[in-house]
């Protein structure tokens, strides 16, 4: 892995990943595509210049999750998978 920061994220899916979440837990969601726990980050984004997206729920819910990493409106996905 190259020390020179991503200029785009991968793209690691070009659809939203649903997720049950439940109230009150946090998760960190990938923001740079390399995860290999996507939607979740595992570190990967070390030395990307990347950062994962830090989302407590509210409630417990269905949500879609960003998977092509290119969301205007991270962590969730904003259909922008559509035009890629």
């Amino acid at each position: 892995m190259s020390d020179t920061p991503a200029k785009d994220p991968v793209i690691a899916q070009k659809a939203p990943y649903p997720v049950e979440v439940s109230a009150g837990k946090t998760y960190f969601w990938c923001a740079c595509g390399r995860s290999a726990k996507q939607p979740f980050c595992d570190g990967s984004h070390k030395d990307t210049g990347f950062s994962p997206v830090k989302y407590t729920a509210e409630e417990d819910k269905k949500v879609f999750f960003c998977g092509c990493k290119h969301t205007g409106k991270p962590p969730f996905c904003d259909g922008t998978h559509s035009k890629l």
